[in-house]
């Protein structure tokens, strides 16, 4: 057995999204997101499910905290719902306000850091009903938006993140159509990605404005999801090419711009087969965007080998999946890249198992991005959905999937750390079951067992394991023939 052991001072914790967990999708004065409005197109939702009640924890806040607590979280990142707190996209609503106060309050008085996101996708449905991020006035609305949440809660929070995986909020969203609100337009993609970095520069300007009134000194960032791409054959220069692409795609546009103040010359170039993103761009924008960071949220989950198409780049094709639901590729100017199996374990998501990726990833970026710009990197999602079998109480040993897995993934980020990447944390994704987006409620994240027909809660094996490591700060790691 050996034995890692991490900083004092890491970060230790666990994340949700306010439209995976909340329910109550239209109490308090909140009105409709479009995640409660993508839920009512039919198949849209693969089991037909919605967020009307998900894990109900909008009125079981008080004992999800307690949960934690007595796993030993340390901090817990959740989002607040845009539509909750802004139900038109532009007022105050005090009764969603207060929700977040209480949830603040409690984990404080628990002792739980609370890591606050601004937007993890519930934009309310009127300002989507206006173009969405298609819009660039969306970006000015959310930095009021970020300025009103910051100007209530302040110093309370230890962590303020703007956005959570934009790539999602764009290209999943606009040009996929796997995500709310479903459109299959390339263009809307590019436009959507140009107008949420817009958004997290001009939130972080409006926070650190207000900050500077108050005497206060707030931990901001943003929190990006991120692949790593492997050629499918390293000797090829056209599988190397197709993994540039999707580096590309799915990592460097959102970087450059943070940590660069530019677009990756040769994304904007690929992405022109489909769309021009450089139309949306304005004086003073890539300045705007380029604003200094304290912490780069780090979301992974799986790499992938690639390998160029075998007759050229074509244009993507929308086309009716199982359900009849349009659906296009997400990689705009790229789709005919073909992702090719490394033969490794699967999650239940069908994503490959490759721990070591995470480690290549994290000493990338503090290499490249967060070292120079003096930022931290924190992962602040990683785990695995498996088909978990619960016994008679609602019990689940996951010991042989989900935990291996977490412990792996952790065992990486120390390895990254030994070698000088700044790793500051790790929460892990997700305390509990959840809504899990197009897929509705057939993949289980948590650590946690929601029983969807009682809402029980029950810690699975690998919260009972990571309760262990939160509170002593190291991983044990079996010797190869223990």
């Amino acid at each position: 057995m050996t034995t890692l052991t991490f900083p004092e001072d890491f970060r230790w914790g666990v994340a949700t999204a306010a439209a995976q967990v909340e329910g109550g999708a239209y109490e308090g004065g909140k009105a409709a997101s479009i995640w409660d409005v993508h839920c009512q197109t039919p198949g849209a939702i693969i089991d037909g499910s919605t967020i009307d009640v998900a894990c109900d924890h909008l009125h079981r806040m008080k004992e999800d905290v307690a949960l934690m607590k007595d796993l030993g979280v340390g901090t817990y990142r959740f989002s607040v719902s845009w539509a909750r707190v802004m139900p038109d996209g532009h007022t105050l609503n005090e009764e969603g306000l207060a929700f977040y106060s209480d949830l603040i309050d409690e984990l404080r008085a628990a002792g739980i850091k609370p890591w606050l996101t601004l937007y993890h996708w519930d934009l309310p449905q009127v300002l989507q009903d206006e173009g969405g991020w298609t819009n660039r006035h969306t970006a000015e609305l959310f930095a009021d938006y970020a300025a009103a949440v910051y100007d209530r809660f302040g110093a309370r929070v230890d962590v303020w993140t703007t956005l959570n995986e934009p790539w999602c909020s764009s290209f999943l969203s606009y040009a996929c159509g796997e995500h709310a609100p479903g459109h299959t337009s390339p263009d809307e993609a590019v436009a959507a990605a140009h107008h949420l970095l817009l958004a997290h520069g001009l939130a972080i300007r409006a926070i650190d404005a207000l900050a500077n009134e108050k005497g206060e000194e707030p931990t901001r960032g943003i929190t990006l999801n991120f692949t790593v791409a492997h050629p499918a054959d390293p000797d090829s220069e056209a599988d190397r090419d197709a993994a540039r692409r999707i580096d590309g795609l799915h990592n460097r546009i959102f970087l450059d711009p943070i940590f660069r103040g530019e677009y990756p010359a040769d994304v904007v170039e690929d992405m022109r087969l489909e769309a021009d993103i450089m139309q949306y761009v304005r004086p003073g924008d890539m300045e705007t965007i380029h604003v200094p960071i304290d912490v780069l949220g780090v979301n992974f989950y799986n790499g992938m080998a690639v390998a160029a198409p075998e007759d050229g780049y074509r244009k993507s094709v929308p086309a009716p999946n199982a359900q009849g639901v349009l659906r296009s590729s997400p990689e705009v100017g790229s789709s005919s890249v073909r992702v090719v199996s490394r033969n490794l374990p699967l999650t239940d998501m069908g994503w490959e198992v490759d721990a070591h990726d995470l480690y290549l990833l994290l000493t990338d970026l503090h290499q490249k991005y967060t070292g120079p710009a003096g930022a931290d990197l924190v992962v602040t999602e990683n785990g695995a959905a498996y088909p978990d079998a619960a016994d008679e109480h609602d019990y689940v040993d996951d010991s042989h999937d989900r935990l291996v897995y977490i412990r792996d993934h952790l065992a990486a980020v120390h390895q990254a750390i030994d070698e000088g990447a700044r790793v500051r944390g790790y929460l892990e994704w997700s305390l509990m079951d959840n809504f899990e987006w197009a897929l509705g409620y057939s993949k289980r994240f948590g650590i946690v067992r929601v029983n969807y027909d009682t809402l029980e809660r029950v810690p699975k094996a690998s919260a009972l394991w990571y309760r262990d490591v939160m509170r002593t700060g190291t991983l044990k790691i079996p010797d190869a023939q223990e």
